[in-house]
């Protein structure tokens, strides 16, 4: 699902999310569960979920 946008590490306030060889992904140990980067993806490929 990830295109890699990085809409979701523009509004993440905790700096939990990083794209690396063209993916999002989250650092846990800094991630806060707020949720900001949910509605921030356009194509609906965050969520809380492992």
């Amino acid at each position: 699902k990830c295109c890699g946008s990085g809409e979701c590490v523009k509004v993440c306030p905790e700096n939990a999310i990083s794209i690396i060889d063209g993916l999002a992904v989250v650092d846990h140990d800094k991630c806060d569960l707020d949720g900001l980067c949910i509605p921030a993806c356009p194509y609906d490929a965050v969520s809380h979920e492992e």
